[in-house]
């Protein structure tokens, strides 16, 4: 028997113009979860262990965060994206 294991888009990603393209696409998406789940897919592939780390977070909230068993606050939002080394632009 075939054992299945969870399918990570950044696991095929090359490189920082790719994570952010990704992570941009579902920022753009009109469900805000999409980008949760994109950014938890961009969390796992770096390392829960070291993104809870560097966002100052336990990695027990990080899991509920990236398993979506609880709604981010924009806090918890910016201190990941901040310890991803990803940053947000706006633009009219």
């Amino acid at each position: 028997m075939t054992k299945l294991t969870e399918y990570n888009p950044f696991d095929h990603l090359l490189g920082e113009d790719e994570l952010s393209q990704y992570l941009t696409d579902a920022y753009e998406d009109d469900d805000p979860a999409v980008f949760v789940v994109a950014l938890g897919h961009a969390i796992k592939h770096k390392g829960v262990a070291q993104v809870a780390e560097a966002a100052g977070l336990n990695r027990e909230s990080l899991y509920k965060v990236i398993n979506g068993q609880v709604q981010p606050k924009w806090d918890t939002i910016h201190r990941l994206m901040h310890a991803l080394g990803v940053h947000l632009s706006v633009a009219a």
